[in-house]
This record gives C-alpha cells, sequence and structure tokens, in this order.
C-alpha cells in the first residue's frame, strides 16, 4: 500500500472571503464539470466517510432529510425548508448548482448565511482537514471538490447549530457525496434520462442509482414516476424495509394554473381534504412539487395545518420561471430535461398565448436535445441558442445544427441564431422583442445564471439588481 500523504490542497492558508475558499476548493479534482468519463476511483463513498469521520461527524448532529430525483429537487427542497423555517425549526439547505452566487448552495431556508460566519467556518474546517489523508489498495487519493462542499456544508450547518438540514443530491445517489447521511425521510422526485454516461443510459439504471438514498427502515416519498421507476424505487424500499409513500397515491387530483401573478394550485387528497394554494414560485411543475413537500412534511410529523400552506405560498427560489423584468417579460428557468420543459411550456402558453415570442436555449452536452427542440419549435418565433456556461461540456455549434435541421425538416419558419456569449444573446434577445414580446431563457442552470448576471450588469446603474 502506497504511504498516506497529508491532504493540503485547500488547508495552506487562511481566508479573509468566502470567494477565496471557493476558488480553493474548485481548484480541486472537480466532477461537476463532468458529463462523462465516469470512474468509480472519483466517484466514491468511503473517501467522503474517512473525511467526515476525521473531522467528528459534523452531518450525525443535527437531523436531515434527503432528496434525489432528476428535477424539482431544488423547489421541493426549498419547499419543505422554508416550512420548517416557519414552525421554528433552524433549518439548513444544501442544494447545486448555484446561479450567480456560491452562498446559494449553504444557507439558512434559502437566505444567505453572514458573510463573515461562512469564512469563520471554512478557516476552522480547512484548519481540521489540513493533516487528512486517504489510501487504499490503489493508492492515495484527494477529496473532490464536491467532497469538499459537502463537507464544508455539513460542518457549517453543525457549526451554526441547525436543528435540521435539507440536502439535495449532486449527481445520482448511491455513491452521491450527500449519501453518508441517515436521514429522517428520504424523497425522490421525477426520474427522466440525464446523466447517461455516468448513471446508466435507461430509465431503470438511472432509477437505481437514485433509488440507494432509500435507507433501512427510514420512510421514503416518491413523486410521479413511470411504470418501470416505480417498481425499482418500490423494490428498493421493500429491500430496505423502508414504507413508501407514493404521491400519485395519496392524491385524487392536482391542478395548477399559472397567472401573472401567482401559481394557483388545487390538490385534492385522497382522505377527501383539499388544498388551495397561491404560489409565489409559478410555474405548472411547482403544483406536483409542492404537493410532494407537503406529503413529505406530514409523514415526518413536521406539518402544520395553517402554517405550513402559507410559508409554501411565500417561498421562492432563483431561476425557478423568475420574473426578471416585466416590459418586455423576461423568464428564467433551468429546465433541462424534456418533461420539465414540457411543464414550463404550458405555463408560458397560459400567460402568451398569442404574443411572438423569444428564447433563448442552452443546454449540456448530455441532455435530450431532440426531445427538446420539438418542443421548443411549435412555441418560438425567434431561437436564439447560446452556451449554458463554460462549467461542464457544451456544443453550441452542433446543437444549433439539430435545430437547423429540425426547422427545415417541419418547413418551420422560426427563425434561428447562434450567439454564444450570455450578455450579446440577451441584447439580441431584447431587439427581437420589439421591447414588448416575452423573453424566455431556458435550458440550463448554467445559461440562466449567465444570462441574470448580464442582465444585472446591464441594469445595475437603471434599476435594483434582481438577487437570489
Amino acid at each position: 500500500m502506497t504511504k498516506n500523504t497529508p491532504y493540503t490542497t485547500v488547508a495552506t492558508m487562511s481566508y479573509t472571503t468566502f470567494e477565496e475558499f471557493c476558488e480553493k476548493a474548485d481548484s480541486l479534482t472537480n466532477l461537476e464539470k463532468r458529463t462523462d468519463n465516469y470512474s468509480v476511483r472519483e466517484y466514491r463513498l468511503d473517501r467522503m466517510k474517512a473525511l467526515l469521520l476525521h473531522i467528528g461527524n459534523p452531518q450525525e448532529k443535527y437531523k436531515s432529510i434527503h432528496i434525489a430525483g432528476s428535477k424539482g429537487k431544488g423547489s421541493t427542497a426549498i419547499f419543505i425548508a422554508n416550512a420548517l423555517k416557519a414552525i421554528g425549526i433552524k433549518t439548513a439547505l444544501y442544494m447545486s448548482p448555484h446561479l450567480i452566487d456560491y452562498r446559494e448552495r449553504f444557507t439558512l431556508s434559502g437566505s444567505f448565511i453572514e458573510d463573515s460566519i461562512l469564512v469563520e467556518a471554512a478557516n476552522i474546517f480547512t484548519s481540521k482537514i489540513q493533516d487528512f489523508s486517504f489510501s487504499d489498495d490503489i493508492g492515495p487519493s484527494h477529496p473532490t471538490t464536491f467532497e469538499i462542499y459537502t463537507a464544508y456544508a455539513f460542518f457549517l450547518f453543525s457549526y451554526i447549530n441547525c436543528e435540521m438540514a435539507v440536502i439535495e443530491t449532486g449527481l445520482g445517489g448511491r455513491l452521491d457525496a450527500t449519501n453518508i447521511i441517515t436521514p429522517i425521510l428520504s424523497i425522490i422526485t421525477p426520474i427522466e434520462l440525464e446523466h447517461t454516461a455516468i448513471l446508466g443510459n435507461t430509465l431503470e439504471k438511472i432509477a437505481v442509482e437514485k433509488s440507494k438514498i432509500i435507507k433501512q427502515t427510514i420512510p421514503v416519498c416518491i413523486s410521479r414516476q413511470t411504470s418501470v421507476v416505480r417498481q425499482v424505487l418500490e423494490k428498493e424500499a421493500q429491500e430496505k424495509a423502508s414504507r413508501l409513500y407514493d404521491l400519485m397515491g395519496e392524491v385524487e387530483s392536482i391542478s395548477a394554473k399559472t397567472t401573472q401573478e401567482r401559481e394557483i394550485v388545487d390538490i385534492s387528497w385522497v382522505n377527501g381534504k383539499a388544498t388551495h394554494l397561491k404560489l409565489r414560485m409559478r410555474g405548472e411543475v411547482s403544483g406536483e412539487n409542492s404537493a410532494l413537500a407537503l406529503l413529505a412534511l406530514k409523514v415526518a410529523g413536521l406539518y402544520k395545518e395553517g402554517i405550513s400552506e402559507k410559508a409554501l405560498e411565500e417561498t421562492t427560489l432563483v431561476g425557478r420561471m423568475q420574473l426578471i423584468n416585466t416590459t418586455p417579460p423576461i423568464i428564467i428557468d433551468g429546465a433541462h430535461t424534456s418533461e420539465s420543459l414540457r411543464h414550463l411550456l404550458n405555463s408560458i402558453n397560459q400567460l402568451y398565448k398569442e404574443e411572438e415570442k423569444v428564447v433563448i436555449f442552452g443546454a449540456l452536452e448530455d441532455k435530450d436535445h431532440i426531445h427538446m427542440i420539438r418542443l421548443l419549435l411549435p412555441v418560438f418565433s425567434h431561437i436564439i441558442i447560446s452556451r449554458p456556461g463554460t462549467f461542464k461540456k457544451s456544443n453550441v455549434e452542433d446543437l444549433y445544427n439539430l435545430f437547423r435541421k429540425e426547422i427545415e425538416h417541419e418547413k418551420s419558419d422560426t427563425s434561428l441564431y447562434l450567439e454564444k456569449e450570455a450578455p450579446r444573446a440577451l441584447n439580441l434577445a431584447l431587439n427581437l422583442s420589439k421591447g414588448v414580446n416575452p423573453i424566455i431563457v431556458t435550458g440550463s442552470f448554467y445559461l440562466a445564471g449567465d444570462i441574470l448576471t448580464s442582465y444585472n450588469e446591464m441594469n445595475e446603474e437603471q434599476q435594483e439588481i434582481v438577487c437570489p
């Protein structure tokens, strides 16, 4: 066995700003940037367990709720966190990715933690891992960026004396760095084909990966799933003696209507009760997400009638059908699967049925491009292809050519543009909108973040900056 060497990559300096800590963490092996080349050497839990043991297993000092899925994780997580906050529970929230600010990943029910506390915790955390080392039969290896962020989150939440933490998986579930917690409840949101090079190329394989957040005897709530996915989740729950609560078996119906101000949601439960919500977080998909959050609160014994509903109604989350400008309307949404895009477009058509519409679209390399293209073409008069950041792999030229071929095949009169840089794409969209027609930004949270940053920079002297 190769001799252990101290882990000093992050812990060789004292930080004066939180950005310094994040920059250092990002310089490590950053698997968030990957869309392929899965390696068990990198995606593993034994190193994460060793790291947390080294710093005193902070994740065991508070209760937690664990959430996996392909879409709706973030919205469901913040719905639950805000509901817990409303009944007096100090609740932490760990999410990824961030749109414009790393602090979005580590919050108190969506509210930023003071910078001084973030820095103080980062310095203590890095001093604790300074002498950490890990080695196995293959040899020594160091924690990845996501492992460091996850371990820091667990330490931070303990450091500020949280009572509860809502933890969102990064990718998958089985080998996700967050999958070392023993939660009081597991939640699995809808599963679709995604990250196929890493998680598997079938729904069944992806479902198996995500099902592994189900823990022995710990209850699990699941949202609407395809039959093949549901079978996988039911089998895993049975093997773990975990009681499974299927949202579709708990409700008679869920309806959602998007208005200019709110999402109007009506939930009819099988017990005969009804819930009426007027959500600030607009979008058709918020109907099922809010219902899943309420079910989870009830299963966990943390639901308070009236208080929980009010907390959900006032919840917002950056990048989820977020209106950042009114004339023309500019809406950013991180929909990055074909199903989430379908829900978004249903809401957009409710708001702007007759108007010509402009979309700025960008998607990562491992997404379902063809189905997303076929959803977009009938809705938009102008489509601008832009780069979804530089954090992960994408090929905007190939995506543009796919759109062009589909437009030719369908004999569509949709106008197609390629504008890689977010500021230029936003300027082009504003010109095409003629100052009145709606502009939608979608396909990737990274693109949404870049457009939001460009918009803030463009308007910082004219209006209040839009922040999470």
